[in-house]
């Protein structure tokens, strides 16, 4: 993951460069033009709900986003609209339920117990997305610090995945679960002040289809993330 962040933290970097230029522009603007068109990029820690008892988290679990969002108001003030954009997300879930496959390449969900020695057990993904937002915020076409709630929801499609189990001498990767659910639904709310907010998201759809562990208990694994996402005009 650490080179997800190094990337995204650039890529923040970049974008916090241009803010100023951006601002500057938006002045030249009229109030029937005004509009909230918006860079963001945020950073979660990253909960399981749905899990098969003994579940727990273990080791790192945490995501990184970015994006930008269309700003379209919908009111004469400009302060209440709609949005609608194009997103990354990676994360990353350190938990105890081991994914692999048999000889025959059948799905084995095992609950990993405190006597199995093991130094890593995660599962990964990375996901394009397509935020929904309905907005409202304090601002105006020159005021930048102002407060705002974005309530909304994501489809996203995972379009690269693995499980990764590290024991010594043993590395198992797992990039092919058929009981994966590749397309992800979510809903997200953010609200703060200014540049900084906080975010939350919670995965509507579970991450496993008709998945069952070694002991009978049914996998779906859900997630809430929850973190600061960072908005940059």
């Amino acid at each position: 993951m650490s080179y997800y962040l190094k990337f995204s933290f650039s890529v923040f970097l970049l974008l916090l460069a241009t803010k100023s230029i951006a601002q500057d522009k938006t002045l030249k603007k009229t109030d029937s033009l005004y509009r909230e068109d918006q860079f963001f990029i945020g950073a979660t820690y990253n909960l399981l709900s749905s899990v098969p008892e003994d579940v727990n988290t273990r080791g790192f679990s945490g995501g990184i986003q970015f994006g930008y969002l269309r700003d379209m108001p919908i009111n004469k003030r400009r302060n209440v609209a709609l949005a609608i954009g194009a997103a990354l997300s990676f994360d990353r879930y350190g938990q105890t339920l081991f994914i692999g496959e048999t000889d025959t390449e059948t799905s084995v969900f095992t609950i990993l117990g405190d006597d199995i020695d093991y130094d890593t057990n995660r599962f990964s993904m990375a996901t394009v997305e397509a935020p929904v937002e309905f907005r409202w915020r304090t601002s105006t076409s020159e005021v930048y610090k102002f407060w705002r709630v974005h309530a909304g929801f994501r489809v996203g499609y995972t379009y690269w995945y693995r499980s990764t189990f590290k024991q010594a001498n043993n590395d198992i990767f797992q990039t092919d679960i058929p009981e994966f659910e590749r397309l992800r639904l979510g809903a997200t709310l953010s609200f703060g002040y200014n540049t900084f907010n906080f975010f939350a998201y919670y995965s509507i759809n579970p991450f496993f289809k008709n998945a069952v562990t070694t002991n009978g208990q049914s996998v779906e694994f859900k997630t809430i993330k929850i973190g600061l996402i960072f908005y940059i005009l």
